[in-house]
C-alpha cells in the first residue's frame, strides 16, 4: 500500500476533505510547512480551512489568491495560506516575506507552489490533490524530510 514517506487518502465530499485535514492539524507543531498541489477546484482550500479548524482558528479562509498570503491567528498559533497561483516571478516571493513567514513559527500551507519548486524550504509535507472520475478527491501525501516524516506517520496513525 504505502511507503513510510507516503500515504494516499480519498475524500468523498468538501466536508470529509475538511474533516481529514482537521485530522492533520492535529499533528502539526510551529513551523511545519504543508505545500498543496492540485488542479484549480481539487479541494485545496477546503483542506487549508479544515486545518484552521482544527488549529482553533475562527476566521473564515478563504482563498488568498489576490492577497498571495493571508495569516489567521488566536492566542496559541498562526496560520500562514500563501496562494502562489498569480505569481509570475520567483523574485516576487521577497516581495510579500515568503522566506521569512515560513521562518516565524507558524503553520505555513503553501498552495502551488509548484510554480517555485527550487524555493520550497529543506522539509515540507506535499499534499497532492487529484479530482477522480467519480468526483471524489485523492489526496496523496508525501514527506520531504524528518519532520514531516514524523508529521505523516502521526497523521496516519490518526487517521
Amino acid at each position: 500500500m504505502d511507503s513510510d514517506s507516503t500515504c494516499t487518502v480519498f475524500a468523498d465530499t468538501p466536508e470529509e476533505t475538511k474533516r481529514l485535514a482537521e485530522t492533520l492539524a492535529t499533528c502539526l507543531h510551529p513551523g511545519d510547512v504543508v505545500v498543496l498541489t492540485g488542479d484549480l477546484g481539487a479541494g485545496k482550500t477546503s483542506f487549508v480551512q479544515g486545518i484552521a479548524q482544527g488549529l482553533g482558528l475562527k476566521d473564515h479562509v478563504t482563498s488568498p489568491t489576490f492577497n498571495i498570503l493571508v495569516t489567521y491567528e488566536n492566542d496559541v498559533t498562526s496560520l500562514h495560506h500563501f496562494d502562489l497561483y498569480r505569481l509570475e516571478d520567483e523574485e516576487e516571493l521577497d516581495d510579500i516575506g515568503y522566506y521569512e513567514v515560513l521562518e516565524d513559527g507558524g503553520v505555513s500551507c503553501v498552495e502551488w507552489a509548484e510554480k517555485f519548486p527550487e524555493c520550497l524550504p529543506d522539509d515540507y509535507l506535499h499534499l497532492t490533490f487529484t479530482i477522480c472520475p467519480d468526483d471524489t478527491r485523492k489526496i496523496s501525501a508525501v514527506s520531504e524530510g524528518d519532520r514531516s516524516d514524523m508529521l505523516l506517520d502521526a497523521w496516519r496513525e490518526e487517521l
